[in-house]
Protein backbone atom coordinates (compact mmCIF):
# COMPACT_ATOMS: atom_id res chain seq x y z
CA UNK A 1 0.00 0.00 0.00
CA UNK A 2 1.49 3.34 -1.08
CA UNK A 3 1.73 6.48 1.06
CA UNK A 4 -0.89 8.25 -1.05
CA UNK A 5 -3.31 5.33 -0.70
CA UNK A 6 -2.80 5.24 3.07
CA UNK A 7 -3.44 8.99 3.34
CA UNK A 8 -6.78 8.63 1.54
CA UNK A 9 -7.90 6.17 4.21
CA UNK A 10 -7.34 8.66 7.04
CA UNK A 11 -9.93 11.39 7.81
CA UNK A 12 -8.67 14.86 6.95
CA UNK A 13 -9.48 18.24 8.57
CA UNK A 14 -11.39 20.61 6.24
CA UNK A 15 -8.61 23.21 6.27
CA UNK A 16 -5.86 20.61 5.80
CA UNK A 17 -4.33 21.35 9.21
CA UNK A 18 -4.24 19.16 12.29
CA UNK A 19 -5.25 20.59 15.67
CA UNK A 20 -2.28 21.13 17.99
CA UNK A 21 -1.96 17.79 19.81
CA UNK A 22 -1.36 19.31 23.26
CA UNK A 23 -4.64 21.24 23.17
CA UNK A 24 -6.62 18.40 21.66
CA UNK A 25 -5.25 15.70 23.96
CA UNK A 26 -5.65 17.90 27.04
CA UNK A 27 -9.31 18.69 26.30
CA UNK A 28 -10.23 15.15 25.33
CA UNK A 29 -8.52 13.73 28.41
CA UNK A 30 -10.48 16.17 30.59
CA UNK A 31 -13.71 15.15 28.82
CA UNK A 32 -12.82 11.48 29.27
CA UNK A 33 -12.30 11.86 33.02
CA UNK A 34 -15.48 13.93 33.49
CA UNK A 35 -17.57 11.49 31.47
CA UNK A 36 -16.33 8.53 33.52
CA UNK A 37 -17.62 9.71 36.92
CA UNK A 38 -20.40 7.14 36.75
CA UNK A 39 -18.25 4.19 35.66
CA UNK A 40 -17.26 3.03 39.14
CA UNK A 41 -19.89 4.84 41.18
CA UNK A 42 -21.63 1.54 41.92
CA UNK A 43 -18.48 -0.47 42.88
CA UNK A 44 -17.34 2.49 45.02
CA UNK A 45 -20.55 2.26 47.05
CA UNK A 46 -20.89 -1.52 46.79
CA UNK A 47 -20.91 -2.28 50.56
CA UNK A 48 -23.74 0.25 51.02
CA UNK A 49 -25.84 -1.18 48.17
CA UNK A 50 -25.29 -4.77 49.36
CA UNK A 51 -26.71 -3.71 52.70
CA UNK A 52 -29.68 -1.54 51.70
CA UNK A 53 -30.77 -3.78 48.79
CA UNK A 54 -29.74 -7.05 50.52
CA UNK A 55 -27.67 -8.16 47.52
CA UNK A 56 -25.76 -11.44 47.40
CA UNK A 57 -22.24 -11.53 46.07
CA UNK A 58 -23.57 -13.05 42.85
CA UNK A 59 -26.16 -10.28 42.41
CA UNK A 60 -23.56 -7.60 43.11
CA UNK A 61 -21.28 -9.26 40.59
CA UNK A 62 -24.03 -9.13 37.98
CA UNK A 63 -24.70 -5.44 38.57
CA UNK A 64 -20.98 -4.81 38.22
CA UNK A 65 -20.79 -7.05 35.18
CA UNK A 66 -23.90 -5.80 33.36
CA UNK A 67 -22.13 -2.49 32.87
CA UNK A 68 -19.54 -4.21 30.72
CA UNK A 69 -22.16 -6.40 29.02
CA UNK A 70 -23.91 -3.20 27.91
CA UNK A 71 -20.58 -1.86 26.74
CA UNK A 72 -19.71 -5.07 24.92
CA UNK A 73 -23.05 -5.23 23.15
CA UNK A 74 -22.78 -1.69 21.79
CA UNK A 75 -19.09 -1.21 21.11
CA UNK A 76 -18.67 -3.34 17.97
CA UNK A 77 -21.28 -1.32 16.12
CA UNK A 78 -20.45 2.12 17.51
CA UNK A 79 -16.68 1.82 17.06
CA UNK A 80 -16.86 0.13 13.65
CA UNK A 81 -19.02 3.03 12.47
CA UNK A 82 -16.04 5.35 13.02
CA UNK A 83 -14.48 3.86 9.87
CA UNK A 84 -17.44 5.28 7.93
CA UNK A 85 -18.39 8.51 9.72
CA UNK A 86 -16.86 11.14 11.96
CA UNK A 87 -16.31 9.64 15.43
CA UNK A 88 -17.35 13.02 16.89
CA UNK A 89 -21.03 12.27 16.26
CA UNK A 90 -20.88 8.96 18.11
CA UNK A 91 -18.95 10.51 21.00
CA UNK A 92 -21.53 13.25 21.56
CA UNK A 93 -24.39 10.72 21.46
CA UNK A 94 -22.54 8.64 24.07
CA UNK A 95 -22.36 11.66 26.37
CA UNK A 96 -26.12 12.18 26.11
CA UNK A 97 -26.74 8.52 27.01
CA UNK A 98 -24.41 8.98 30.00
CA UNK A 99 -26.52 11.86 31.30
CA UNK A 100 -29.74 9.87 30.95
CA UNK A 101 -28.40 6.64 32.49
CA UNK A 102 -26.88 8.27 35.57
CA UNK A 103 -29.94 10.40 36.24
CA UNK A 104 -32.10 7.29 35.80
CA UNK A 105 -30.04 5.39 38.37
CA UNK A 106 -30.21 8.31 40.79
CA UNK A 107 -33.99 8.75 40.69
CA UNK A 108 -35.44 5.40 39.56
CA UNK A 109 -33.12 2.57 40.72
CA UNK A 110 -34.44 0.77 43.79
CA UNK A 111 -33.01 -2.74 43.70
CA UNK A 112 -31.40 -5.48 41.65
CA UNK A 113 -33.44 -5.30 38.44
CA UNK A 114 -33.64 -1.54 38.04
CA UNK A 115 -29.94 -1.27 38.87
CA UNK A 116 -29.21 -3.77 36.10
CA UNK A 117 -31.14 -1.68 33.58
CA UNK A 118 -29.44 1.65 34.25
CA UNK A 119 -25.96 0.20 34.69
CA UNK A 120 -26.30 -1.54 31.31
CA UNK A 121 -27.33 1.79 29.76
CA UNK A 122 -24.35 3.47 31.41
CA UNK A 123 -22.11 0.83 29.82
CA UNK A 124 -23.53 1.73 26.40
CA UNK A 125 -22.56 5.33 27.14
CA UNK A 126 -18.94 4.32 27.69
CA UNK A 127 -19.06 2.33 24.44
CA UNK A 128 -19.94 5.55 22.64
CA UNK A 129 -17.22 7.65 24.25
CA UNK A 130 -14.05 5.79 25.25
CA UNK A 131 -12.85 4.09 22.06
CA UNK A 132 -14.71 6.43 19.66
CA UNK A 133 -12.99 9.26 21.55
CA UNK A 134 -9.63 7.63 20.92
CA UNK A 135 -10.52 7.21 17.24
CA UNK A 136 -11.58 10.88 17.08
CA UNK A 137 -8.23 11.80 18.60
CA UNK A 138 -6.27 9.67 16.11
CA UNK A 139 -8.19 11.30 13.24
CA UNK A 140 -7.16 14.78 14.41
CA UNK A 141 -3.47 14.56 15.35
CA UNK A 142 -0.48 14.10 13.06
CA UNK A 143 0.84 10.51 12.82
CA UNK A 144 4.10 11.51 14.53
CA UNK A 145 2.17 12.58 17.64
CA UNK A 146 -0.07 9.52 17.81
CA UNK A 147 1.93 7.12 20.05
CA UNK A 148 2.26 9.64 22.89
CA UNK A 149 -1.34 10.82 22.39
CA UNK A 150 -2.53 7.21 22.73
CA UNK A 151 -0.52 6.81 25.93
CA UNK A 152 -1.98 9.90 27.61
CA UNK A 153 -5.56 9.27 26.50
CA UNK A 154 -5.63 5.61 27.53
CA UNK A 155 -3.78 6.33 30.77
CA UNK A 156 -6.44 8.89 31.67
CA UNK A 157 -8.89 6.02 31.76
CA UNK A 158 -7.22 5.18 35.07
CA UNK A 159 -7.58 8.78 36.20
CA UNK A 160 -11.26 8.61 35.26
CA UNK A 161 -11.66 5.48 37.39
CA UNK A 162 -9.95 7.25 40.29
CA UNK A 163 -12.18 10.28 39.91
CA UNK A 164 -15.22 8.00 39.82
CA UNK A 165 -14.24 6.30 43.08
CA UNK A 166 -13.26 9.53 44.80
CA UNK A 167 -16.22 11.68 43.76
CA UNK A 168 -18.73 8.91 44.48
CA UNK A 169 -17.25 8.35 47.92
CA UNK A 170 -17.05 12.02 48.86
CA UNK A 171 -20.50 12.96 47.56
CA UNK A 172 -22.04 9.88 49.19
CA UNK A 173 -20.64 10.79 52.59
CA UNK A 174 -22.11 14.30 52.42
CA UNK A 175 -25.32 14.00 50.38
CA UNK A 176 -26.12 10.32 49.76
CA UNK A 177 -25.82 7.88 46.88
CA UNK A 178 -28.49 9.51 44.74
CA UNK A 179 -26.51 12.76 44.58
CA UNK A 180 -23.38 10.78 43.68
CA UNK A 181 -25.09 9.63 40.50
CA UNK A 182 -26.43 13.13 39.78
CA UNK A 183 -22.80 14.30 39.96
CA UNK A 184 -21.90 11.56 37.46
CA UNK A 185 -24.60 12.86 35.11
CA UNK A 186 -23.15 16.36 35.44
CA UNK A 187 -19.75 14.94 34.47
CA UNK A 188 -21.23 13.50 31.27
CA UNK A 189 -22.72 16.93 30.57
CA UNK A 190 -19.31 18.55 30.94
CA UNK A 191 -17.80 15.95 28.59
CA UNK A 192 -20.51 16.78 26.05
CA UNK A 193 -19.62 20.48 26.12
CA UNK A 194 -15.83 19.94 25.97
CA UNK A 195 -16.02 17.45 23.10
CA UNK A 196 -18.52 19.56 21.19
CA UNK A 197 -16.14 22.51 21.27
CA UNK A 198 -12.76 20.84 20.68
CA UNK A 199 -13.76 18.16 18.17
CA UNK A 200 -14.30 20.13 14.99
CA UNK A 201 -15.73 18.00 12.17
CA UNK A 202 -13.35 16.17 9.84
CA UNK A 203 -13.83 15.11 6.23
CA UNK A 204 -14.71 11.41 5.89
CA UNK A 205 -11.93 9.10 4.67
CA UNK A 206 -11.83 7.42 1.27
CA UNK A 207 -12.46 3.94 2.68
CA UNK A 208 -12.42 2.12 -0.64
CA UNK A 209 -13.23 -1.59 -0.13
CA UNK A 210 -13.96 -1.03 3.58
CA UNK A 211 -17.45 0.31 2.84
CA UNK A 212 -18.32 -3.00 1.11
CA UNK A 213 -17.46 -4.99 4.24
CA UNK A 214 -20.25 -5.73 6.71
CA UNK A 215 -19.87 -3.54 9.75
CA UNK A 216 -19.56 -6.58 12.04
CA UNK A 217 -17.22 -8.57 9.77
CA UNK A 218 -14.04 -8.76 11.83
CA UNK A 219 -12.33 -11.47 9.80
CA UNK A 220 -9.82 -9.06 8.18
CA UNK A 221 -8.91 -7.81 11.65
CA UNK A 222 -8.49 -11.31 13.08
CA UNK A 223 -6.20 -12.28 10.20
CA UNK A 224 -3.74 -9.58 11.33
CA UNK A 225 -1.42 -11.65 13.54
CA UNK A 226 0.05 -8.80 15.57
CA UNK A 227 -3.29 -7.11 16.18
CA UNK A 228 -4.81 -10.45 17.19
CA UNK A 229 -2.04 -11.08 19.71
CA UNK A 230 -2.51 -7.75 21.45
CA UNK A 231 -6.30 -8.08 21.43
CA UNK A 232 -6.00 -11.41 23.27
CA UNK A 233 -3.58 -9.84 25.74
CA UNK A 234 -6.02 -6.97 26.26
CA UNK A 235 -8.79 -9.45 27.13
CA UNK A 236 -6.66 -10.98 29.88
CA UNK A 237 -5.68 -7.51 31.08
CA UNK A 238 -9.28 -6.27 31.35
CA UNK A 239 -10.52 -9.47 33.02
CA UNK A 240 -8.09 -8.94 35.87
CA UNK A 241 -8.18 -5.14 36.03
CA UNK A 242 -11.94 -4.64 36.11
CA UNK A 243 -12.59 -7.56 38.43
CA UNK A 244 -10.01 -6.15 40.83
CA UNK A 245 -11.42 -2.63 40.50
CA UNK A 246 -14.94 -3.91 41.19
CA UNK A 247 -14.00 -5.74 44.40
CA UNK A 248 -11.06 -3.87 45.98
CA UNK A 249 -13.29 -1.45 47.92
CA UNK A 250 -15.28 -4.34 49.41
CA UNK A 251 -11.99 -6.13 50.14
CA UNK A 252 -10.66 -3.13 52.05
CA UNK A 253 -13.99 -2.82 53.89
CA UNK A 254 -13.56 -6.42 55.05
CA UNK A 255 -10.00 -5.66 56.15
CA UNK A 256 -11.21 -2.65 58.16
CA UNK A 257 -13.86 -4.81 59.85
CA UNK A 258 -11.03 -6.90 61.28
CA UNK A 259 -9.43 -3.79 62.78
CA UNK A 260 -12.12 -1.71 64.58
CA UNK A 261 -11.28 1.99 64.74
CA UNK A 262 -9.25 2.08 61.52
CA UNK A 263 -12.20 3.52 59.58
CA UNK A 264 -11.41 6.95 60.99
CA UNK A 265 -8.21 7.34 58.99
CA UNK A 266 -8.59 5.00 56.00
CA UNK A 267 -11.44 5.44 53.50
CA UNK A 268 -11.42 2.72 50.81
CA UNK A 269 -12.80 4.97 48.04
CA UNK A 270 -10.07 7.53 48.72
CA UNK A 271 -7.41 4.81 48.66
CA UNK A 272 -8.73 3.64 45.30
CA UNK A 273 -8.66 7.21 43.98
CA UNK A 274 -4.99 7.50 44.94
CA UNK A 275 -4.36 4.05 43.46
CA UNK A 276 -5.96 5.09 40.18
CA UNK A 277 -3.72 8.13 39.85
CA UNK A 278 -0.69 5.94 40.55
CA UNK A 279 -1.98 3.46 37.95
CA UNK A 280 -2.41 6.22 35.38
CA UNK A 281 1.19 7.34 35.83
CA UNK A 282 2.31 3.70 35.66
CA UNK A 283 0.43 3.26 32.37
CA UNK A 284 2.18 6.28 30.85
CA UNK A 285 5.52 5.02 32.14
CA UNK A 286 4.80 1.56 30.73
CA UNK A 287 4.06 3.07 27.31
CA UNK A 288 7.32 5.03 27.38
CA UNK A 289 9.25 1.89 28.33
CA UNK A 290 7.54 0.03 25.47
CA UNK A 291 8.92 2.66 23.07
CA UNK A 292 12.48 2.25 24.37
CA UNK A 293 12.41 -1.52 24.83
CA UNK A 294 10.54 -4.36 23.07
CA UNK A 295 6.82 -3.93 23.75
CA UNK A 296 6.34 -7.69 24.11
CA UNK A 297 8.96 -7.87 26.87
CA UNK A 298 7.50 -4.97 28.84
CA UNK A 299 3.95 -6.33 28.66
CA UNK A 300 5.10 -9.75 29.88
CA UNK A 301 7.04 -8.28 32.80
CA UNK A 302 4.29 -5.94 33.99
CA UNK A 303 1.46 -8.45 33.55
CA UNK A 304 3.51 -11.17 35.20
CA UNK A 305 4.12 -9.12 38.36
CA UNK A 306 0.44 -8.16 38.45
CA UNK A 307 -0.55 -11.82 38.34
CA UNK A 308 1.82 -12.69 41.18
CA UNK A 309 0.34 -9.95 43.37
CA UNK A 310 -3.19 -11.05 42.49
CA UNK A 311 -2.73 -14.64 43.67
CA UNK A 312 -1.38 -13.47 47.04
CA UNK A 313 -3.06 -10.18 47.99
CA UNK A 314 -6.34 -11.71 49.19
CA UNK A 315 -4.52 -13.86 51.73
CA UNK A 316 -3.04 -10.70 53.26
CA UNK A 317 -6.48 -9.39 54.25
CA UNK A 318 -5.66 -9.74 57.95
CA UNK A 319 -2.72 -7.32 57.85
CA UNK A 320 -2.83 -3.82 59.31
CA UNK A 321 -5.15 -1.64 57.14
CA UNK A 322 -2.31 0.74 56.22
CA UNK A 323 -0.34 -2.15 54.76
CA UNK A 324 -3.37 -3.50 52.91
CA UNK A 325 -4.08 -0.04 51.46
CA UNK A 326 -0.47 0.16 50.26
CA UNK A 327 -0.72 -3.29 48.68
CA UNK A 328 -3.89 -2.25 46.85
CA UNK A 329 -2.08 0.78 45.44
CA UNK A 330 0.91 -1.32 44.34
CA UNK A 331 -1.43 -3.88 42.79
CA UNK A 332 -3.21 -1.12 40.86
CA UNK A 333 0.11 0.18 39.54
CA UNK A 334 0.84 -3.20 37.96
CA UNK A 335 -2.61 -4.19 36.68
CA UNK A 336 -2.81 -0.81 34.95
CA UNK A 337 0.84 -0.51 34.00
CA UNK A 338 0.58 -2.40 30.71
CA UNK A 339 -2.67 -0.77 29.54
CA UNK A 340 -1.30 1.97 27.26
CA UNK A 341 1.39 -0.33 25.86
CA UNK A 342 -1.24 -2.89 24.84
CA UNK A 343 -3.51 -0.20 23.34
CA UNK A 344 -0.59 1.15 21.31
CA UNK A 345 0.22 -2.36 20.16
CA UNK A 346 -3.32 -2.87 18.87
CA UNK A 347 -3.59 0.49 17.11
CA UNK A 348 -0.15 0.53 15.51
CA UNK A 349 -0.71 -3.02 14.24
CA UNK A 350 -4.02 -2.13 12.58
CA UNK A 351 -4.50 -1.34 8.91
CA UNK A 352 -5.42 2.37 8.56
CA UNK A 353 -8.73 1.59 6.85
CA UNK A 354 -9.60 -1.00 9.53
CA UNK A 355 -8.49 0.97 12.56
CA UNK A 356 -12.04 1.48 13.84
CA UNK A 357 -12.92 -2.19 13.29
CA UNK A 358 -9.70 -3.29 15.02
CA UNK A 359 -10.44 -1.08 18.02
CA UNK A 360 -14.03 -2.38 18.01
CA UNK A 361 -12.87 -5.99 18.19
CA UNK A 362 -10.40 -5.05 20.92
CA UNK A 363 -13.16 -3.45 22.97
CA UNK A 364 -15.62 -6.25 22.26
CA UNK A 365 -13.19 -8.86 23.52
CA UNK A 366 -11.71 -6.73 26.28
CA UNK A 367 -14.88 -5.53 27.90
CA UNK A 368 -16.60 -8.86 27.36
CA UNK A 369 -13.77 -10.30 29.42
CA UNK A 370 -14.25 -7.49 31.95
CA UNK A 371 -17.91 -8.45 32.38
CA UNK A 372 -17.05 -12.13 32.83
CA UNK A 373 -14.24 -11.27 35.23
CA UNK A 374 -16.42 -9.26 37.60
CA UNK A 375 -19.20 -11.87 37.52
CA UNK A 376 -16.75 -14.76 38.00
CA UNK A 377 -15.16 -12.99 40.97
CA UNK A 378 -18.57 -12.59 42.66
CA UNK A 379 -19.31 -16.25 41.97
CA UNK A 380 -16.00 -17.37 43.51
CA UNK A 381 -16.60 -15.07 46.49
CA UNK A 382 -19.98 -16.71 47.18
CA UNK A 383 -18.67 -20.25 46.74
CA UNK A 384 -15.70 -19.65 49.04
CA UNK A 385 -17.68 -18.19 51.91
CA UNK A 386 -19.20 -14.89 50.83
CA UNK A 387 -16.16 -12.75 51.57
CA UNK A 388 -16.40 -13.32 55.33
CA UNK A 389 -12.91 -14.81 55.65
CA UNK A 390 -9.34 -14.28 54.50
CA UNK A 391 -9.59 -17.62 52.70
CA UNK A 392 -12.56 -16.39 50.66
CA UNK A 393 -10.81 -13.21 49.53
CA UNK A 394 -7.61 -15.13 48.75
CA UNK A 395 -9.41 -17.42 46.35
CA UNK A 396 -11.38 -14.55 44.80
CA UNK A 397 -8.30 -12.52 43.88
CA UNK A 398 -6.45 -15.68 42.96
CA UNK A 399 -9.04 -16.31 40.24
CA UNK A 400 -8.18 -12.90 38.78
CA UNK A 401 -4.49 -13.79 38.74
CA UNK A 402 -5.20 -16.76 36.47
CA UNK A 403 -6.24 -14.31 33.73
CA UNK A 404 -2.96 -12.43 34.04
CA UNK A 405 -1.02 -15.70 33.85
CA UNK A 406 -2.87 -16.64 30.66
CA UNK A 407 -2.05 -13.22 29.21
CA UNK A 408 1.65 -13.74 29.85
CA UNK A 409 1.54 -17.11 28.08
CA UNK A 410 -0.33 -15.73 25.08
CA UNK A 411 1.98 -12.75 24.61
CA UNK A 412 5.10 -14.85 25.08
CA UNK A 413 3.97 -17.33 22.43
CA UNK A 414 2.34 -15.25 19.71
CA UNK A 415 3.11 -11.53 20.00
CA UNK A 416 5.94 -10.01 17.95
Amino acid sequence: MTTSQTKKMIPQPPDGKFTHPVVLVGCLCAAEVAGMLGVFAFPALLPHFMQIWELSGNQAGWINGIYFIGYTGAVPVLTSLTDRMDARRIYLAGCVIGIISNLGFAFLAGGFWTALLFRALCGISLAGTFIPGLKALMDRVAPSAQPRSIAFYTACFGLGMSASFFVAGQVFEKWGWETAFVAAAAGSGLALVLAGVILTPVLPPDTGPTVNRHILDFRPVWQNRNARAYILAYMCHTWEMFAARAWLVAFMAFNLSLHPGSESYLIPTTVMAVAGIAGMLASIAGAELAVRFPRKTMVILIMGVSGLISVTIGFWAGLDPAWVAMLCIVYTIFFQGDSAAIHAGVITSARPDLRGATMALQSLGGFGAAALGTIAAGWVLDLSGGGHSVFSWGFTFGSMGLAAALGVILVARIAD
